[in-house]
């Protein structure tokens, strides 16, 4: 036998020839090459040559000269051990093959098979008789069937037992099975549940084509495989689906994911409109926030009331209070990692809407079906009319509009290579007075390379640059016009992989590298007439970087471990010059020693440490677990501001000489349980954290624009505790959220001189410390097209600092302040109600539709927003003033296509 032939032919004259009668379909040998010289071989040698890079195994009738192929299995001569309740042995001929440790073979009932929901039976692997074993792998990856993308986060578990996988951030997954038949069953949020029939004989691969369900996304909370708060070994994270800011009422109908964040225990800000987040005591500058790997360094506009992301574009945003994922650093507090969505691969689609303030847009475009796509999205404001109907009169003569658009790019190369490119921009313009324009704006890229370089490793390298920068444009009726401007810029490599050493280990390890360049501010006088003289602060430049390994470690079917380091190094690089300052003395401009210069990249100053990443989780019944955290994280960036909230203009200050790294540690203990088939999710968490060189201002600081900026700050320590409480509802016609945080954070600046002294060097509250914080998100669903939405706040009132007496010296008045923050402003509430009606369900129409009807601030609670001082006749009076002091209607028409 030897010319090359079809398998049909190769099979008839191999049953010719040999005198066996074969017994197979057609159509599983259709597709094997057959191009070798047979001499003087024998019938199982042939077969074996054959069939060996395919799923057939053989069997052979010698009594009946008969040789049956099978698909993935093997027959066996008799039952297996224990088939009628006793010790046997398999018998073959005359050998006993001993079963002690071999799987039965794989017997099931066709009338149990159910075929509703369910894919066709799969059979995995080709049994091997000389490696039979209890169990066998399965890896394979999750896709979305319509867009193309990974699914992460999928849970895929073995029904009727208690074996679960999660897949990665790539889709990845790796399972072990028992031999034989088993059923798989997926979940995941906005994901069609799936039951698949597998037949495992051997070690094997499974891709999974997953479509999405729709009818989960028109509820408030959609429902995320909500075993894994329970089950996850790591601690303090939330996930927050684009989708569900949909039915949420909040100010001006805008969706806003970083508002709902802060409904979420642990997370709040300093007040109303104010930018920025503070996560478990941590100043603003402590979250690192991501737009697809990319740094964004203001994700607000118009002073905080808006997100500066497209809602139609964002797909999800991950939070990590506590130990966050190993391939994270730089921040001591948080990590926002914020995903944009990736375009349908089948058809051109869409999203936008029209509302009181801003118009939203978003387009899906295919470039090549099922492999690639774009996602473009745009949005503008037209919000000077709210400004002038604002209590505050400086506003309501003011002016603000901004926009912003992203562009991301999404190619599928096949099962095991993609990449993604995304670019984003922001601006805002704001005049606050007459006579000044203020305007701020985020650039940033990014691209992503996953690919999968084995069976069990898997890689992803990301690149990224951001930038932000300020400017003011001052014009006035004097001689005194001029143009600000400040500029920060970072560039990021990382490379991670994980590789999943068997089903109780899996490394996640890699390395980054960030350089930094900061411009801390230019002045140029504005016109031939202007008397404002040039100012040029002196460029700052550093580079970060990290190596870092984390091993989630399963000890036992109750135990799991989440291990990680990270190593940091950080170093200040010139050109620049540094002051050193008299030892012994207060460091001011009268204290310099002596300055010194540094050449354009050479270190002026290196820091570094390491950091750890340490969860554990102990399921004490399969819905109800205990988990404890630790972690600690070095930050060399910093913001410089004396205002009570984040603004615009506040800059960005490198570690240098004389300003060290704010480090961090946190621990953590909580209790996760799920109720009702997890419909009712129940958590709560304690925590303690410590920060040292944490940055404050002396008093009356001038902190723009000036060359000795560190004679200006302090640097101290703070401390955070609390302990968070957790009640939801994922499903049903009424869900939603309770949240309730008990919290204190509390700073202290204690220097050996009396001006680097804040309250005598005691703890202090902090500008954000709010003990008690209440949220409470509900949605009821009346019928399919109409739903009632409702988001109640409260939180204790934020510490202020009061003029407590004045005094007269050199026929000049003077006021006493009281210990720094150690007044409150009234508590803060507010209830907000919405109303959303959908648009009929008729499947071939143009475009589905939805309108939203909210008003913010029902009860027309006047909350303040800052309390300030003025004199008059004399007297000294407190003032306060409100952002949104009315109840504020909005309607917004939203449609999809």
């Amino acid at each position: 036998m030897g010319d090359s032939k079809t398998s049909a032919d190769f099979f008839t004259e191999l049953e010719e020839k040999s005198g066996y009668s074969f017994f197979y379909l057609d159509d599983w040998i259709e597709n094997i090459e057959i191009e070798q010289n047979f001499q003087e071989a024998t019938i199982t040698e042939i077969l074996d040559s054959v069939l060996s890079g395919t799923q057939l195994n053989f069997y052979v009738s010698e009594e009946e000269k008969r040789i049956f192929l099978l698909q993935n299995g093997i027959i066996y001569d008799d039952l297996p051990s224990g088939f009628f309740g006793r010790q046997d042995s398999i018998v073959q001929g005359q050998n006993t093959i001993g079963t002690q440790n071999a799987p039965p073979p794989a017997f099931f009932a066709e009338t149990n098979v159910q075929t509703t929901d369910r894919l066709p039976l799969v059979r995995i692997g080709k049994a091997d008789r000389q490696d039979l074993r209890e169990s066998y792998s399965l890896s394979g990856k999750a896709i979305n069937a319509r867009t193309g993308e990974p699914i992460p986060d999928l849970a895929i578990r073995i029904k009727g037992r208690g074996t679960m996988a999660i897949t990665d951030e790539q889709g990845n997954y790796n399972m072990e099975l028992p031999a034989g038949y088993n059923v798989i069953t997926t979940s995941a949020m906005g994901i069609k549940d799936l039951e698949r029939e597998v037949i495992m004989y051997n070690d094997g691969s499974l891709n999974l084509d997953l479509g999405e369900s729709l009818e989960q996304l028109d509820e408030v909370v959609v429902e995320a495989d909500a075993v894994s708060n329970v089950e996850e070994a790591i601690t303090s994270s939330e996930e927050i689906e684009s989708e569900e800011s949909k039915n949420i009422p909040l100010v001006l109908g805008e969706r806003n994911i970083l508002e709902v964040a802060k409904a979420l225990p642990g997370i709040s800000s300093a007040g109303e409109g104010a930018s920025g987040l503070n996560v478990r005591g941590g100043k603003t500058d402590q979250n690192l926030v991501l737009l697809d790997d990319a740094v964004i360094y203001n994700p607000t506009h118009f002073f905080g009331i808006f997100q500066a992301l497209n809602p139609f574009t964002t797909e999800k945003v991950n939070i990590y209070k506590g130990a966050a994922p190993v391939e994270f650093g730089g921040r001591l507090s948080s990590v926002f990692d914020i995903e944009t969505k990736n375009g349908n691969v089948e058809k051109i689609s869409g999203e936008g809407s029209i509302g009181p303030v801003t118009g939203n847009l978003a387009l899906e475009i295919p470039l090549k079906k099922e492999a690639s796509s774009l996602v473009i999205g745009g949005r503008g404001a037209y919000a000077d009319w709210i400004l002038r109907s604002l209590d505050d009169e400086s506003l309501s003569n003011s002016e603000a509009s901004f926009f912003d658009g992203i562009v991301k790019y999404h190619h599928r190369f096949n099962e095991n290579s993609e990449v993604r490119g995304t670019a984003y921009y922001s601006k805002d313009n704001f005049s606050i007075t007459s006579d000044s324009l203020y305007n701020y704006s985020n650039r940033l890229f990014s691209v992503r390379w996953a690919h999968k370089l084995s069976e069990r490793t898997n890689g992803v390298l990301t690149a990224g640059n951001s930038d932000y920068n300020f400017g003011i444009d001052y014009e006035s009726e004097g001689n005194n016009d001029f143009e600000l401007d400040y500029a920060i810029n970072e560039s990021e490599l990382r490379y991670k992989l994980r590789t999943r050493l068997n089903e109780g280990h899996a490394l996640d390890y890699g390395l980054s590298a960030k350089y930094y360049s900061v411009n801390p501010g230019s002045i140029e006088p504005k016109g031939n007439d202007s008397n404002v003289a040039p100012v040029d602060i002196e460029d700052e430049q550093a580079l970060e970087g990290a190596l870092f390994l984390g091993d989630e470690f399963k000890v036992s079917d109750r135990l799991l471990l989440s291990l990680g380091a990270r190593y940091m190094f950080y170093a200040a690089m010139g050109k620049a010059t540094q002051n050193t300052y008299e030892e012994g003395a207060p460091r001011n401009e009268t204290t310099v020693q002596d300055t010194i210069s540094y050449g354009s990249g050479e270190f002026i100053k290196t820091y570094g440490g390491p950091e750890a990443r340490i969860s554990a989780r102990y399921l004490i019944t399969p819905d109800f677990s205990v988990k404890a955290s630790f972690n600690n994280a070095y930050q060399f960036i910093h913001t410089l501001s004396n205002n009570t909230t984040v603004s615009p203009i506040d800059t960005w200050k490198l570690s240098d000489l004389n300003i060290k790294p704010q480090k961090g540690y946190q621990a953590t203990l909580g209790f996760y349980k799920n109720f009702e088939e997890n419909m009712y999710e129940l958590s709560l968490e304690g925590y303690y954290k410590r920060m040292d060189d944490v940055l404050d201002f002396k008093t009356g600081a001038d902190l723009l624009l000036n060359e000795n900026v560190e004679t200006e700050v302090l640097q101290g320590k703070g401390k955070a505790y609390g302990v968070e409480f957790l009640l939801k509802k994922n499903r049903g016609d009424f869900n939603g959220w309770l949240s309730y945080t008990y919290s204190r954070s509390l700073y202290k600046f204690d220097g050996d001189y009396p001006e680097e002294q804040i309250n005598n060097g005691e703890f202090f509250p902090s500008n954000f410390d709010k003990p008690h914080d209440v949220s409470l998100i509900a949605n009821y669903r009346l019928t399919r097209r109409f739903s009632f939405s409702m988001n109640f706040v409260y939180q204790t009132g934020r510490p202020v600092t009061y003029p407590i007496g004045t005094y007269r010296f050199n026929n000049s008045d003077y006021v006493i302040f009281s210990d720094r923050n150690k007044y409150r402003i009234p508590d803060y509430y507010r209830l907000d109600l919405g109303i959303n009606i959908e648009g009929n369900h008729k499947k071939n129409k143009l475009a589905h539709s939805f309108i939203t009807i909210q008003v913010y601030n029902v009860l027309g609670r006047n909350n303040p927003y800052s309390v300030f001082f003025v004199t008059e006749d004399g007297e000294v009076k407190a003032l306060q003033s409100s952002i949104f002091g009315v109840p504020i209607p909005s309607i917004t028409y939203n449609f999809k296509f």
